[in-house]
């Protein structure tokens, strides 16, 4: 988990509720938003906090930043259980089972690179749309703003629709930012096409771990 101290209600990744199994959940000290969208988060500090929940009985692992992306084969490497550190792993394989293109909708465009997608296995030339920088999640994640769920909502499905009027044979969309899960169902009403985020991506990972068992 990154040192992040907004809300999380149930469907994000960080809140207990949002998982069909327990979860274990260890903060990474100084990994503040800002510094590891930016690439700078300082990987040692991750390896150390996976040991730890691993000790106390951690099957594998998933991180709470999708931009993580770009250091899965590290962390995958240095971590003492399997690792999925983003959404985004979830491209290539939608990609041979969904007609039309897929998009990502991030919390940061500008930050978001092809070094993140081809270090996934995905297309560096996946659309992608950015959540607005001076808008309700920018404001919440790094400005300390409360959480306003109708104006996150709003703002999230308008990149959704932003996204599926740019891409006519949009056929999916990946949420990269593993805050944007609660407002899934929204982005699948308001588009009519299947969502897939953080907490897909984590009961597959888990189902594969332990059988589906608890």
């Amino acid at each position: 988990m990154l040192d992040t101290a907004f809300e999380r209600p149930p469907g994000d990744v960080g809140n207990a509720a949002s998982w069909r199994f327990p979860v274990l959940l260890g903060r990474v000290a100084g990994a503040r938003a800002r510094l590891v969208v930016s690439g700078h988060a300082v990987l040692d500090d991750f390896v150390a906090q996976a040991h730890v929940l691993a000790g106390q009985g951690a099957v594998g692992l998933l991180t709470s930043c999708g931009f993580l992306a770009a250091s899965q084969a590290e962390l995958a490497a240095r971590c003492p259980v399997p690792v999925a550190s983003s959404a985004l792993l979830q491209i290539p394989m939608l990609r041979r089972c969904v007609r039309g293109t897929i998009g990502v909708i991030t919390y940061d465009a500008e930050a978001l690179t092809a070094r993140h997608f081809m270090a996934v296995g995905a297309d560096p030339a996946t659309p992608v749309m950015g959540l607005p920088p001076g808008g309700a999640w920018r404001a919440m994640i790094e400005g300390g703003a409360a959480y306003d769920a109708r104006a996150l909502e709003d703002e999230v499905v308008a990149a959704a629709m932003a996204l599926r009027h740019m891409h006519g044979d949009l056929g999916a969309i990946v949420l990269e930012c593993t805050n944007l899960p609660p407002f899934a169902g929204a982005i699948r009403s308001a588009t009519g096409l299947p969502v897939y985020d953080v907490i897909t991506l984590g009961h597959w990972f888990h189902a594969g771990l332990t059988g589906g068992l608890a």
